[in-house]
């Protein structure tokens, strides 16, 4: 080994870990296209340093299904990042926990439209309750508050 490979080596091999790669931060959100809020949830993700490419759907229960999201779970939009499925108006501490530990499930949830929440009007009342949504199928379950 030569000394500029050992010196190219070395160097590389003391670099901090990078942060999670810029294909975790590029999404693709699927909304109805008549829904505003979805709009403004894509406002807030860019805010916070995603990318994000909104596709209008009529078929969105069909593609939050498809990605295991069960209907009495699902949110009013379906976003695709990291490998994940997150459902709804989930807030980025969640979405940067969720892409940051990697844990195994298929994604996140925050059903409905809860007020207060990211991209929604109104005041919060009360904790938000997202869930973990397994892979294979299984009940969702608490992921995290906020």
């Amino acid at each position: 080994m030569n000394r500029r490979s050992f010196c190219l080596g070395t160097a590389l091999a003391l670099m901090p870990s990078l942060p999670a790669s810029a294909e975790s931060s590029r999404a693709v959100l699927y909304k109805d296209p008549d829904c505003n809020c979805c709009d403004a949830y894509a406002s807030y993700l860019r805010e916070n340093g995603f990318e994000v490419d909104v596709k209008a759907t009529d078929d969105l229960a069909a593609i939050s299904s498809k990605a295991g999201v069960p209907e009495k779970f699902q949110g009013c939009h379906t976003m695709f990042v990291g490998g994940y499925v997150v459902d709804g108006h989930v807030p980025i501490n969640t979405i940067r926990k969720l892409l940051s530990d990697r844990p195994p499930i298929a994604g996140v949830t925050l059903p409905g439209m809860p007020s207060g929440s990211p991209g929604m009007v109104g005041r919060k009342e009360g904790p938000f309750i997202i869930y973990a949504v397994a892979k294979d199928g299984a009940p969702p379950t608490i992921y995290a508050t906020e």
